[in-house]
């Protein structure tokens, strides 16, 4: 087998290889994670069949600890969008805060909208209210649009459901409940730095919304709403159980020991959390169309999950690669010198997020690298995974698909896109970076 050294610098290789296959040549993510994971398990010199061994354990292994929580996550969300909930919920936010605070609404729905529904679904989910408001209020559209782009990234990076955390965190060991609460943590000063981007920067920029229903039209379209607490219930619940889980499992046992702690420790397992989650989101079905729910909302729910599901599964193929060479002994000796902590991640995943465009793909890929070295740089595994989240939010432009939902939904040019949302995703991650990094102090 080759030396460490030179194993890192194949890594290196690695790394550009996916950034090129599936940022410029547009080659499927999968498919490349598990081509490069074989090309460097035989390059570093790995007996062939053990290549294989390696590829099917980590495939399989990423699936058995994360498979089912993606599945139902992704249901839910589905779910949440098709009743109308994601509006009602909206709806809440704006009577709590106001029509006259518009973008400080919108910033507010993206955040939690975007914890189940992925941001590019939430974004157009939305963006007919937000053109609607920004008309009726008198604001530029670039506020507007910034303001719930950013809300919405926020959480879409760093807590889970969403696919991507989530799969950073059973590649980390990280337990599920503390990346939840530091997620939550991390997101909202984020989430209020691309507000005050918004407000401040981009509003230099007057783009009058393309408006084709006003808020009452919109409202009416959609007839009947679910209650705020339906709304809500399927995204609170599985976030209290889960975060309950994580409390009954401290030294200091404060459930105890017996029944009642391994009740919680069951109905707050992510798996139950989470199905508790989609049963939930179920009552905000109308009288009348549970069949179609089942049936088709379910169904598309799956079809949706598929792809994140082998892109994830593929990056534990790549990550037993990784762990099974010799740069994890390597970098024990070197890399806890440079003393970066929660900036490690942040940077590496910043830089396979700039240079590839896919935020989840930049997660899985930063986690997958970090796996097989936690141990030897010291890091709290779930503050890892808000890290990572927080650089794969640095930069959204012309490579991201996110970039092209914000700027022609809210009809900002391509240019004024990235003075006004581009750099706004910058500022977003580095302020959620310092914030966890502030937390790696008391944690």
């Amino acid at each position: 087998m080759v030396s460490g050294t030179v194993a890192l610098l194949m890594l290196v290789v690695a790394v550009v290889a996916i950034v090129l296959l599936t940022g410029k040549y547009k080659v499927n993510a999968f498919l490349v994670l598990i081509g490069v994971a074989f090309a460097f398990g035989l390059a570093i010199g790995l007996p062939a069949l053990d290549v294989v061994g390696k590829i099917k354990t980590g495939f399989g292994g990423t699936l058995t600890n994360i498979g089912i929580v993606i599945v139902a996550g992704t249901i839910m969300g589905t779910i949440l969008e098709k009743t109308g909930a994601a509006l009602s919920m909206t709806q809440a936010i704006l009577k709590l805060v106001g029509k006259n605070r518009a973008p400080l609404a919108m910033n507010a729905a993206g955040y939690v909208v975007s914890i189940p529904v992925f941001c590019d679904s939430g974004y157009v989910i939305l963006n007919p209210l937000n053109k609607a408001l920004a008309k009726e209020t008198g604001t530029s559209m670039a506020v507007m649009a910034v303001a719930l782009a950013t809300g919405l990234y926020a959480t879409h990076t760093m807590v889970p459901p969403t696919p991507g955390p989530i799969a950073a965190a059973g590649a980390l060991s990280a337990d599920l409940g503390r990346v939840i609460l530091f997620g939550l943590i991390a997101a909202v000063p984020a989430a209020l730095a691309g507000l005050f981007w918004a407000t401040k920067v981009a509003k230099k920029f007057q783009i009058e919304p393309d408006v084709e229903e006003s808020y009452s039209d919109i409202v009416k379209k959609y007839g009947k709403l679910p209650s705020t607490f339906l709304s809500f219930l399927p995204i609170v619940l599985p976030i209290v159980l889960i975060l309950l889980k994580s409390l009954a499992e401290f030294p200091s046992k404060p459930f105890g020991d017996q029944a009642l702690q391994k009740l919680i420790r069951f109905i707050g397992d992510p798996v139950t959390a989470l199905m508790i989650g989609v049963l939930c989101s179920l009552l905000l079905v109308k009288k009348g169309e549970l069949g179609k729910a089942v049936d088709g909302w379910l169904g598309q729910g799956i079809k949706d999950s598929a792809i994140i599901l082998v892109i994830t599964a593929a990056g534990g193929s790549f990550g037993a690669m990784i762990a099974a060479s010799p740069i994890v002994e390597f970098l024990k000796g070197n890399l806890t010198s440079l003393s970066l902590g929660v900036f490690l991640p942040f940077i590496i995943a910043a830089a396979l997020k700039t240079a590839q465009g896919s935020s989840t793909v930049a997660i899985i890929t930063t986690s997958t690298i970090l796996a097989p070295m936690m141990a030897s740089i010291g890091l709290d595994p779930a503050l890892a995974v808000v890290a990572i989240g927080a650089g794969a939010m640095v930069v959204s432009h012309a490579n991201d698909s996110y970039f092209w939902v914000v700027s022609q939904f809210s009809g900002m040019s391509v240019n004024t896109a990235y003075k006004a949302y581009s750099s706004a995703t910058a500022v977003e991650g580095i302020v959620a970076a310092l914030v966890v990094a502030v937390m790696s102090l008391f944690v």
